[in-house]
């Protein structure tokens, strides 16, 4: 009797061990998680690292978990990305989401935009002194930003077939940079008469005297529309984004570490959004032909 009770405790002591490793080894596998954080490459790789590494930093801390930046080589692949589980979380913009809405079959859900985004604005700009507004555009060269870009194509197109100028048929030629830098290039130097850009980048560019405003101007800045913001997918657990939506509000501009973060993502601060802000970007997607 007395060996069966020294054999239970003994298979006891051994159960509990494996039981404590057990959970020991599910609580570094959680310390271990990963937060994969990607975003449309509307900039420079080296920008979009730059900007976003006090970011990461600064969500590792607030949700206790490793943060990285996994960079995409075009739009698509953002989309991609987040529907395929390869990503988790994904700076969208406007086009980009409702992409990403229509393709996962509303499984991906937007947690914060910049309060900037409520009203985005889109601006024209070029070299020439007889392009003054969207009509002296017909004729010409032109060049967008990225085909899936909502402020460098989508919303330009939409301004644009509404003063009645359809770029494909009514420009001498029409061409897509990739990205808002690279068409404020393309127009500087002399590649193409006009082009458009996100207001965000070029106040930027401005700022940071990358473009010379006596030769590159700006001639029509658009009315404001819904744009950028943060998604997930809904199967996101809902106490992970609950996390990740509070970190961005709490984002402070008073606070000088704060401050950095936001002005790096051009940002007084984040607010919350959903996915029914986007219906318009939608709507201007599917008159223009650009969602199927």
């Amino acid at each position: 009797m007395t060996k069966t009770m020294n054999f239970t405790r003994r298979q006891l002591t051994l159960l509990m061990t494996a039981s404590l490793l057990g959970l020991s080894g599910l609580a570094s596998a959680q310390n271990q998680q990963v937060l994969r954080v990607s975003a449309i490459p509307d900039e420079a790789p080296t920008e979009l690292q730059r900007k976003f590494k006090p970011l990461g930093a600064y969500l590792e801390k607030k949700l206790g978990m490793k943060v990285e930046f996994t960079p995409v080589t075009d739009y698509a692949a953002s989309v991609e990305g987040l529907i395929n589980k390869k990503l988790d979380i994904v700076w969208f913009g406007g086009f980009t989401f409702v992409q990403a809405k229509v393709r996962s079959k509303d499984q991906v859900i937007p947690l914060v935009q910049r309060e900037e985004d409520e009203k985005f604005k889109s601006v024209f700009v070029t070299t020439h002194k007889d392009i003054n507004k969207l009509e002296d555009l017909k004729g010409k060269t032109f060049s967008f930003g990225s085909e899936s870009s909502t402020s460098g194509h989508l919303m330009p197109r939409s301004f644009l077939l509404a003063a009645k100028i359809n770029p494909d048929s009514d420009m001498k030629r029409i061409a897509f940079s990739g990205a808002h830098d690279a068409t404020v290039a393309a127009v500087a130097g002399g590649k193409v008469d006009a082009g458009a850009l996100n207001i965000s980048v070029w106040e930027k560019l401005v700022a940071q005297n990358k473009v010379d405003t006596r030769q590159v101007r700006v001639f029509y800045t658009t009315p404001g529309y819904f744009d950028y913001n943060w998604t997930v997918r809904t199967d996101m657990p809902a106490d992970l984004r609950k996390k990740i939506t509070e970190a961005f509000l709490a984002l402070d501009a008073s606070k000088p570490e704060d401050k950095e973060i936001l002005d790096l993502q051009r940002a007084t601060r984040f607010i919350p959004t959903k996915a029914e802000n986007y219906k318009a970007i939608e709507a201007a997607a599917h008159n223009a032909g650009l969602l199927k």
